[in-house]
């Protein structure tokens, strides 16, 4: 069994700017070709936009509610929605809610600061 205990996750901020937490990556737990975190983008926040080369990336929102940019679509996203992001597609995502948003993250292959490239 490979298990990560949140509690003893040091989060991290990301090229994009967002808190992450790794719940489960190569480096972090032993997955293999996947890697799965929590971001936290505070009230009136954003992250930059960017863009990931090789990772194909899904958002899931757990709390919170904002804006996502995907290429060139600008729409709603709140608790419960899922987004799926191909690699080679700018993405930034904006809370404009009254708390702190949390996406879970999930990139295949695992997400890496080497295949993130910002794009403002």
């Amino acid at each position: 069994m490979k298990r990560t205990e949140y509690s003893q996750v040091e989060p991290f901020i990301t090229k994009d700017g967002s808190t992450i937490r790794e719940l489960m990556h190569p480096n972090i737990g032993g997955s293999q070709k996947q890697s799965l975190a929590e971001a936290i983008v505070p009230v009136g926040c954003k992250t930059l936009e960017h863009q990931h080369h090789e990772s194909e990336e899904i958002y899931h929102i757990t709390t919170g509610s904002g804006l996502m940019t995907l290429g060139n679509e600008v729409f709603g996203v709140g608790v419960g929605d899922t987004i799926m992001i191909d690699p080679g597609v700018a993405h930034k995502i904006e809370n404009t809610g009254a708390e702190d948003m949390k996406i879970l993250c999930c990139c295949s292959p695992a997400y890496s600061h080497e295949d993130t490239e910002l794009l403002e």
